[in-house]
């Protein structure tokens, strides 16, 4: 088999049909490339639609299910049953356009050993989709990001999978790509290998999570670094001196009481934030984020 899809879902039945249709809608040979999903412990009817859409799928449909463990775990359980040469990770919020697999596999053909980067569009839904074309509005710099990168199974078992010790939100994905990258393997960009990730506007509701999420990012940061003492990751998770001084000095302002004060302006706590509230939202993150990692930061 050419190309293994792997996804890992968490209580995102409200997508997952939409996610799943647009990869059995692939280009491609279906007997040549397949869908591995892992069940990651979701509570939300996730398995019952799996099974569903089982009848629709012109590939194979392998799923796993499996008790909540994190994304790292999740997709070490993927890699492990994939069948595929190639192993192309998306996520659970991705919509793939027709021509994924295609144009990672036609990359592949060219550079056997290498990581291969599509383009990833934000869109707020998947209802209202622009026409399939990256922009420099759309560019990353991330060296592998699964949203929508692939690489040959082999390179797996040489670098080995994805660190388990990872078990909560952020740069397990970026931990990989670094070792990839001192392995000597290249980062290759295909431009027309698309895909739609949902990313709607934050309301009121969504804050709370914003801020969960970047404390989280903010352990794993301190164990990113822990596990590679190298000046890329210090600055790519902005553990530096003068981030660590600037955002001391704001705390010290109490920069984030003035962000609440904002966001206490909002009325519909299920209306989509302004964008002077989306940005202060963004701020409060950002600000809890480096709060953690000093709190969390071993003395």
């Amino acid at each position: 088999m050419d190309c293994s899809i792997q996804i890992c879902t968490y209580n995102r039945a409200h997508l997952l049909g939409r996610v799943l249709e647009a990869l059995f809608a692939q280009d491609y040979d279906p007997q040549q490339y397949e869908v591995v999903l892992v069940n990651d412990g979701s509570t939300d009817g996730t398995y019952d639609l799996i099974e569903r859409m089982r009848a629709q799928a012109p590939c194979r449909l392998e799923a796993i299910h499996q008790e909540n463990a994190g994304l790292a775990r999740g997709r070490n359980a993927g890699i492990a049953r994939a069948a595929g040469e190639i192993v192309l990770f998306v996520d659970d919020d991705i919509l793939a356009t027709p021509v994924l697999v295609r144009e990672h596999m036609a990359m592949h053909a060219e550079h056997p050993r290498a990581v291969v980067r599509g383009a990833v569009l934000n869109v707020e839904s998947f209802d209202e989709l622009p026409p399939p074309i990256w922009t420099l509005k759309n560019y990353s710099g991330n060296y592998f990001w699964t949203s929508n990168v692939s690489l040959p199974k082999q390179l797996l078992r040489e670098v080995g999978p994805f660190n388990e010790s990872f078990s909560e939100y952020g740069w397990e994905d970026l931990e990989l790509g670094l070792r990839l990258r001192n392995a000597g393997v290249p980062s290759l960009f295909a431009q027309r290998a698309v895909v739609y990730h949902h990313k709607p506007r934050p309301t009121a509701k969504s804050i709370a999570g914003m801020v969960r999420q970047a404390k989280a990012q903010a352990r794993t940061a301190l164990q990113f670094k822990q596990l590679h003492p190298h000046w890329r990751v210090t600055l790519a998770t902005g553990q530096t001196t003068p981030h660590t001084w600037l955002h001391r000095a704001l705390r010290g302002a109490k920069l984030s009481r003035a962000l609440l004060a904002i966001l206490g302006t909002v009325e519909d706590e299920n209306a989509p934030l302004t964008t002077v509230q989306l940005a202060a939202a963004r701020a409060l993150a950002r600000e809890a984020y480096f709060e953690e990692l000093e709190r969390a930061t071993p003395r």
